[in-house]
Order: C-alpha cells, then sequence, then structure tokens
C-alpha cells in the first residue's frame, strides 16, 4: 500500500489513540512490525501548542520511520495552519481525525462530530491538503449514528477533494466503543473510492485481520485497543498475514523486558514525576492476562516513584517465572 511517495512495508498499522500512541509506544509498534504508526491527535488550537503535553506530542523529527501527525479541530483556517506547522518540525503525513467520539472532542464541533456537517469536512479537508505538500489522509467513522452512516458520502468527498488514504472505524459515533464494529459499510466505502482504504475496529488477533480484510477488499487494516499492552501483536499478524502461520506468544522474560523498557521510556519522555503516573494504566494492560485478580496493580498504583516501579515490575516477573 501507498500513501504518496511513501510504499508501506505491510498492511499493518497503528491507530492513533489519544493518551496512549505517544513516541514510546509507537517506536515499539514499529519495531514489532507496524508499518505506520499514527500519533496521538494534536489539536489545531495555535494557544495550546506550547503546553508541556503538546510538546511532548511534537517531537517528530526524533521518531524513526513515516512520521504520521494526527491533527483534530473545526476550522479550517487553523487545521491548515496545524498542518503546516506540524510539517515544519517534521511530519512526513498529516493525518485529519474526524473519528474521534469522545465528548470533550465533538462538543468543540471536532472529530466524528464532523460527519454531521458533510460541506465543513470538505472545506477542512480542501484547506488541509492546500496547505502541505505532504499526503494528507482522513480517519473517520461509518457516520453520525446508525440512521445516518454517511461514511461513502464522506468517502467521496474526501478522494475528490485530495485525501490519499482513508481509514475506517466500523462503528458511529453514537456507538462509542459499544457492539461490535460492523465491516458492511467499510466493504461498500473499499468499492466506492479508489484511494487506499484502511479497515478499523475490533481487530484482535491475527486470524481476525486475515477476516477483515478479506471480507472489507481494504488495503490494510489498523490495530487500536487490542495493541494496548500487547505491542507484538504487529509481529503476530504481519507473520500470519505473510505466511499464514501463528506465531507463539512471548514468553513470561520477552514480555517483561518490552514492559520495562516501555516503562523506562515513559519515565523519559514525561519526566519521572508525570511519568511513573502514566506508566500505571500501561502496565495495568500489559498484566491484565497475569494479574487478573488485581492485587499487584493496586498496590502498582500506590508506588510514587520512578525507581520503585521498575524494582516492584521486576520482583513481580520474578516471582511469575518462579510459579
Amino acid at each position: 500500500m501507498r500513501i504518496g511517495p511513501y510504499q508501506l512495508a505491510n498492511k499493518v498499522i497503528c491507530a492513533p489513540m489519544a493518551g496512549v500512541t505517544d513516541h514510546t509506544f509507537r517506536e515499539l509498534c514499529r519495531r514489532f512490525g507496524a508499518a505506520l504508526a499514527v500519533s496521538e491527535m494534536l489539536s489545531s488550537n495555535p494557544l495550546v501548542w506550547q503546553s508541556e503535553k503538546s510538546q511532548n506530542r511534537m517531537g517528530h523529527r526524533q521518531e524513526s520511520g513515516i512520521r504520521s501527525v494526527q491533527i483534530a479541530g473545526a476550522d479550517p483556517q487553523q487545521m491548515a495552519e496545524a498542518a503546516q506547522y506540524n510539517v515544519d518540525i517534521g511530519a512526513d503525513i498529516i493525518d485529519i481525525n474526524m473519528g474521534c467520539p469522545a465528548k470533550k472532542v465533538n462538543k468543540k464541533l471536532a472529530g466524528s462530530a464532523l460527519l454531521q456537517y458533510p460541506d465543513l469536512v470538505q472545506q477542512i479537508v480542501r484547506a488541509v491538503v492546500d496547505a502541505v505538500k505532504v499526503p494528507v489522509t482522513l480517519k473517520i467513522r461509518t457516520g453520525w449514528d446508525t440512521d445516518n452512516r454517511n461514511g461513502i458520502q464522506i468517502a467521496r468527498i474526501a478522494q475528490d477533494n485530495g485525501i490519499q488514504a482513508l481509514a475506517v472505524h466500523g462503528r458511529t459515533r453514537t456507538c462509542m466503543y459499544k457492539g461490535e464494529a460492523e465491516y458492511d459499510t467499510i466493504r461498500t466505502i473499499k468499492q466506492s473510492v479508489s484511494i487506499p482504504v484502511i479497515a478499523n475496529g475490533d481487530i484482535t488477533g491475527p486470524e481476525k485481520a486475515r477476516q477483515v480484510l478479506d471480507y472489507t477488499g481494504a488495503d490494510a487494516i489498523m490495530i487500536g485497543r487490542a495493541a494496548q499492552g500487547r505491542p507484538w501483536i504487529f509481529r503476530e499478524v504481519v507473520h500470519y498475514l505473510a505466511t499464514g502461520d501463528k506465531l507463539a506468544p512471548p514468553a513470561i522474560a520477552e514480555v517483561r523486558q518490552i514492559m520495562l523498557e516501555h516503562v523506562q521510556g515513559l519515565h523519559q519522555l514525561y519526566g519521572e514525576h508525570a511519568g511513573y503516573r502514566i506508566a500505571r494504566k500501561h502496565v495495568g494492560w500489559y498484566l491484565a492476562e497475569h494479574d487478573t485478580l488485581g492485587v499487584f496493580r493496586s498496590e502498582f498504583n500506590g508506588i510514587e516513584c520512578a525507581k520503585q516501579q521498575l524494582d516492584a515490575l521486576n520482583d513481580y516477573f520474578y516471582q511469575l517465572a518462579a510459579t
């Protein structure tokens, strides 16, 4: 699959997830085989660009691989300026967020709220495409609600106004993340446009990835929540799509090594004081399979020191290996 001048190494992409797909997480996902790892969304409001949170998200030139940066907003001119700014600091691809269902985003008419207003979608897409010389992609949902699945209309607007690849989550905005993703709309969208289409939603493993690709005819699949605490899912899916064989799950020793590297990376990215708080949710995801009762997680969440976090994780894994 190509996005403008960029040939992706495979058909497996890491979805942008607010508060999750920071630099540390993206690097891990790429290392395990993700052909592209899209940044968590950045606000198009220039008043927040100098905040600590935004600055942590804007270190594009430090990124390995293709740097795809997602921007969010509802004002065409601001979105154009945000695209220009991020290209200037290293973005290779600009991705427009019209898929986020969060209330705090939608109340600003950003994210999937924009699907209610096709004319505004066209204005934003055209403004961003005209503002930059790099490829522009778009991420959407199938529509606003189940009575208004207008993903096909939005896809055609995207194609007609210069979008070079389209990712579609198989739920509407009002569905949030409830129920099951549906792929009929994604399949119809793929049949309705000629630009690459990426299928997203409930792709939890290698077999599901194969099923979704075969059913929708999509050019690639995008994995989001299933990669939380499991970045090696990209290795598993890429291998299965290429060979038809399933890889064995990682050994406990490898999980320990990956998680410690991830936690140390978070401490470094955010600083020790913020890093240990952000690490808590990631550790919870990594250990969901092992710490089923949440006993260790409860203890871990009470730790307020980066070094003590690492010591506690080492002790936990040594005990786990011993049993």
